[in-house]
């Protein structure tokens, strides 16, 4: 047969279903040469045997009797099929015992077996489902799953024969389960409908839109056991530890070694396992990626919960740094048809999956590089294009070890080898996602990343100077002018499209001068606040100094809130940030203070407060030093006062209408904060050594005030605030500003990225965006001091004088720019009319964003730590 069937029909396997002994079934592998595949139909009964006993002897004692088998051969494990749980190939003593604990009820007996499903024989406990399943996912042979086990489904023991276990598929609420429209009366066999196993409360439907569901689980298990070829090809060597109830093997291939210890006990166990040929080696729990102590000649000790399972992957101390960041390599996908099928075979997607995952990475838009991830899924594919080899956009859903998921969305395209290139329209390597190579034609091909693509580069402002609608999978992308674009650029033919190269965490398209399309690159479900206040203000025509909204583009889920991916603005031509325009202008103050040192070497500096220097006249010397900045700070007051009384202006708009402050919400306040800053300075007491060496007092002193800290953090408990909420730009800094010239223009209202797109709509006091700005101003003064240390502008001895000047620059100009804001706003609900009020909120946002500089400077720039610990220190 086997002869036969390789000559006429290549690539068709041979799978043997022989419920015999170890030693008998083998016979069906011939050398080689007869079957491929063959259930072990003895493993199956003594999984449950030694779960149920909490002795791992059982699955020990029959994998000793299995004959190794050709290298070309796989047994097949199972733990439940369409058939009863046999108990043919166990003695007449084991099988009293299976019947006594899995089989009470004399009805579930049928022939030599159990007709139970897996979730009925164990319970329905999930800990022990999960164990169960991950030992049939890491023992050696190739996993085989009943349909039904990956949702726990339920059976009917009163049926006849063993139908009870092949009742239809529980694919949704609706009727027969949703596995047919027929008329319940003619189904073969009954949907469940006991109460512990209903179809209307378990079924896919249900478990898809439940991350922690046993569905997802184990779509998860499944993908991190196809990252180790070691658990499908892998040599199995057991580890007879003194504790029989734990069972512990090795699984090894090609330089993979995977360590699986497995708790069958309901009690919390602790195990000695002899891992001394791994001696050296460092034991990466495979998905937390939480490395172990390392492996010494002496027995090593592990503790199990109960029904725990570890998956191990045991690596050389030198490359857990390779283990941990994902491959560069591109792979080769071998293909029939078109190149789209990619998205559509589950082989070629899975791998497809991973390969994406691993190259956001490289792209500087992923803003969770300091993340690992656990898994990868393609959720959505849209076709944006007409042409043959069409762009397709791409939504990839990351699972991470820690931390909510994410999705991110990039553009893909077709191309051939011999498009690959430096020069401007040609791919460039480090664009190249993966190698296609075709079954029925000699062409290679390659997936690469689109971007840059004039096709796609088009793509956004012809969809919405047309309108246009594009259908995926699973929703609609759909593209929507407002009345500012006008008919002269409804066609991208004349704007010359191209990228901007600034960093930041979307991608920005700029047509000619006239237009910019910012490209949202991580997804989440809501309209995006950059998009809705840039709307707002827009229509509402109620603030000048914005990039007007011009169209936008949004992903419509069929069964989810719509999902801002694009917002396309009129583009600010000849403008530079208002960041780069201080620190210009911080260059001519400290060259006019070095210049004058001599003369200016007897001032003092007297400590200054914004909210108690409310129009107080600024100090003719303090206007003389500081210049024309005077005016740029009074005019960026005034701008920000106008953007907040714009925000308040609709009381009517529920998503804009202004909210009084209430005792919860100042509670609120104060706890955020607090919790930051706890979280924050332990970061700080765990990392004090590491900092530099001249740092190190600057925060011990830090840590030595947290009481005073918090003391004056908690004033915002002790009144009432009387002001209002109202929506705010939420990312307020001198970054999120242009500037023209003459006037400044406010950008960019996102929010902060990193948090949560409902945390970034919620209405909060504006004074936290002006702490955002006064902020700036001090790490403004910061960095211009450094740019001129750097320079050799300033003297290492002229340092100390210098830090002073540079704070007093950014007090007076914190001054000046409150003080017009203050000024410009008024009356507005928005602020607490009295002093004390007003100096305990801006207090509180002071210092929370002093607190989040501090920890973000910890992870990210240790040597700029100093600056929010000043500020810490001022408050």
């Amino acid at each position: 047969l086997r002869k036969h069937m390789d000559e006429k029909h290549p690539n068709r396997m041979l799978l043997a279903e022989a419920n015999q002994w170890p030693e008998d079934a083998a016979a069906y592998f011939g050398a080689g040469d007869e079957c491929h595949m063959n259930f072990h139909f003895p493993l199956m009964p003594r999984l449950f045997m030694s779960l149920r006993m909490e002795d791992s002897f059982p699955i020990a004692d029959i994998l000793n009797q299995t004959p190794s088998i050709p290298n070309n051969c796989q047994w097949a494990l199972f733990l439940r099929n369409h058939d009863e749980l046999t108990l043919e190939m166990v003695s007449d003593e084991d099988r009293d015992y299976m019947y006594r604990v899995y089989a009470q009820d004399p009805q579930a007996r049928i022939n030599l077996g159990i007709r139970r499903r897996l979730s009925t024989l164990l319970g329905n406990d999930r800990r022990q489902i999960e164990l169960m399943t991950s030992l049939l996912l890491s023992l050696p042979g190739t996993p085989v799953l009943y349909y039904g086990d990956e949702i726990g489904m339920g059976d009917n023991i009163y049926l006849g024969d063993r139908n009870g276990v092949r009742t239809p598929m529980q694919w949704s609420g609706d009727r027969n389960a949703g596995f047919s429209r027929a008329n319940p009366q003619k189904l073969y066999a009954p949907v469940i409908v006991d109460p512990e196993h209903h179809y209307e409360a378990l079924n896919v439907e249900t478990q898809q839109a439940n991350t922690n569901s046993l569905w997802w689980w184990t779509k998860r298990l499944i993908a991190t056991r196809q990252r180790f070829q070691a658990f499908g090809r892998g040599t199995f060597e057991l580890l007879h530890p003194e504790n029989r109830k734990v069972l512990a093997f090795t699984r090894t291939y090609a330089g993979e070694h995977i360590l699986v210890v497995a708790n069958l006990s309901r009690f919390v166990q602790t195990v000695e396992l002899d891992l001394s040929a791994f001696e050296g080696m460092v034991p990466v729990e495979i998905f937390g990626r939480s490395q172990f102590p390392e492996i010494e000649e002496s027995p090593y000790f592990i503790s199990l919960a109960p029904y725990a399972i570890y998956w191990f992957t045991l690596q050389m101390q030198h490359s857990l740094v390779e283990f941990t960041k994902p491959r560069k390599e591109q792979p080769t996908l071998v293909v029939s048809g078109k190149w789209q099928n990619v998205f559509t075979v589950p082989q070629l997607k899975t791998t497809l999956e991973s390969t994406l995952s691993n190259y956001l990475y490289s792209c500087r838009w992923f803003g969770a590089k300091g993340r690992i991830v656990q898994s990868s899924s393609i959720v959505e594919v849209i076709p944006i294009s007409s042409k043959e080899s069409e762009t397709m956009l791409i939504m990839l859903r990351l699972e991470y070890t820690e931390g909510s998921p994410q999705t991110y969305i990039l553009p893909l395209a077709y191309g051939e080898t011999n498009e690959l290139g430096s020069d401007k329209d040609s791919i460039h390597t480090d664009q190249v996602i993966a190698y296609l190579q075709f079954q029925d034609k000699e062409e290679v091909g390659l997936i690469y990343d689109a971007i840059k693509d004039k096709d796609f580069l088009n793509f956004g402002l012809d969809a919405i100077a047309h309108k246009r609608r594009y259908k995926g999978s699973s929703g609609t992308l759909l593209a929507t002018p407002t009345e500012i674009l006008p008919n002269s650029i409804k066609e991208a033919d004349h704007l010359e499209p191209h990228l901007l190269g600034a960093e930041q965490s979307n991608t920005s398209l700029v047509y000619g001068d006239r237009l910019i399309l910012k490209f949202f690159r991580k997804l989440e479900e809501g309209i995006n606040p950059d998009l809705e206040i840039g709307r707002f203000l827009t229509e509402k025509k109620v603030l000048e100094n914005i990039a007007p909204v011009a169209g936008s583009l949004e992903y419509r889920p069929k069964n989810a809130a719509p999902i801002t991916t694009g917002i396309l603005l009129k583009f600010i031509p000849d403008t530079r940030d208002a960041w780069a325009y201080t620190l210009d202008n911080l260059r001519s103050y400290f060259e006019q203070i070095m210049v004058r040192r001599e003369e200016l070497s007897e001032v003092t500096f007297p400590s200054i407060s914004v909210v108690q220097s409310i129009e107080e006249p600024i100090p003719d010397f303090a206007a003389l030093t500081i210049g024309s900045y005077v005016n740029s700070a009074e005019l960026l007051g005034q701008r920000t006062a106008e953007l907040h009384l714009a925000l308040a202006s609709d009381p009517e708009n529920p998503d804009f209408a202004p909210e009084p402050f209430t005792s919860f919400y100042q509670r609120s306040v104060y706890q955020y904060t607090r919790n930051l800053a706890g979280q924050v300075l332990l970061s700080l007491k765990k990392r004090i050594k590491q900092l530099p060496e001249d740092t190190q007092p600057l925060a011990q002193a830090v840590l030595n005030r947290e009481d005073r800290l918090m003391g004056r953090l908690g004033t915002i408990l002790n009144l009432k605030i009387t002001a209002n909420r109202i929506r705010c730009h939420g990312d307020y800094h001198l970054g999120q500003v242009l500037y023209t010239g003459r006037d400044f223009i406010i950008i960019d209202f996102e929010g902060e990225p990193a948090r949560p797109l409902s945390e970034r709509r919620m209405k909060r006091s504006p004074l936290r965006d002006v702490a955002g700005m006064l902020q700036s101003f001090q790490y403004a003064a910061a960095k211009g001091l450094r740019n001129e240390v750097e320079g050799g502008m300033i003297r290492p001895e002229d340092l100390p004088k210098m830090e002073q000047w540079a704070q007093y620059w950014a007090s007076w100009v914190s001054v000046i720019f409150f003080n017009t804001y203050v000024t410009t706003a008024g009356k507005a609900d928005f602020l607490p009319q009295g002093e004390q009020e007003l100096q305990a909120l801006l207090n509180c946002y002071l210092m929370e964003k002093a607190i989040y500089e501090l920890g973000y400077e910890l992870n990210n720039r240790p040597d700029w730590v100093e600056i929010p610990l000043q500020r810490l220190l001022q408050i």
